[in-house]
């Protein structure tokens, strides 16, 4: 991304959210500026992700755990344990939908917060929390909805660039674990981004051994971004 594009901007030294103790930083690309919607694609490319409004890189400065990660879409196949998932969810009904705030959508997020992350500075969010970390006014996302019988189940917030998908956060009814829904939605955004012949679905960031962010790992190829290129996960080392 050139410097003449656009501005980067550092954050402050705060906390890590994966690892106590470690003290994280951020690049920010500069939030106000007017071009931002049409350099967001192609700043999926080179590792960043959104949140909210912001669109930022970790750039810690002792650690580098967070590696930028997709999936290859037209290469993906599921294992058996994805294909049972898959299965298993196919009462479901899938309804692409406009962001936006709904009583609805706000009490399944409360539920999920509650549910999966009690504790973790996120558990009581506001109706402002909820637009202001999902999706902003130049964002191009989509809600991904998994009903049953008319009732939501999860939703799936996408990001939809003509460089590829970007998996942004799902939430889902905490009650229904057994359905295995976060694995659901991704299974679901690659085959919508197949449909759409796009070549991604950008995942974030992935962890070596964490408990929340190796899952990612499980759906291959994943490509990860390695000094400044895309490389497959099989040609890293972990020993």
């Amino acid at each position: 991304m050139k410097s003449d594009v656009v501005r980067l901007f550092q954050t402050l030294p705060h906390d890590c959210g994966y690892y106590g103790g470690r003290v994280a930083q951020n690049l920010v690309i500069d939030p106000s500026a007017p071009h931002l919607a049409g350099v967001y694609g192609l700043a999926l490319t080179r590792g960043f992700r959104r949140a909210g409004g912001h669109v930022y890189h970790p750039h810690c400065g002792s650690c580098r755990a967070c590696v930028p990660c997709r999936v290859a879409v037209d290469a993906f196949r599921p294992d058996r344990s994805q294909r049972r998932c898959l299965a298993r969810n196919a009462d479901l009904e899938l309804l692409i939908e406009p962001a936006r705030h709904t009583e609805e959508y706000f009490e399944l997020y409360q539920r999920y917060l509650l549910g999966r992350h009690r504790g973790g500075g996120m558990d009581s969010p506001q109706h402002e929390d909820f637009s202001r970390f999902l999706y902003t006014d130049w964002s191009p996302t989509r809600f991904l909805e998994l009903r049953r019988h008319g009732r939501l189940l999860g939703v799936a917030v996408t990001d939809v660039c003509a460089q590829g998908l970007s998996a942004v956060y799902t939430f889902y009814d905490p009650a229904e674990t057994a359905r295995s829904l976060g694995t659901f939605a991704i299974l679901t955004q690659i085959e919508w981004a197949v449909r759409e012949g796009l070549p991604h679905l950008y995942l974030g960031y992935w962890i070596a051994g964490h408990p929340k962010m190796d899952y990612k790992r499980r759906f291959q190829p994943l490509e990860l971004l390695l000094h400044g290129n895309w490389v497959g996960f099989d040609a890293i080392d972990e020993s």
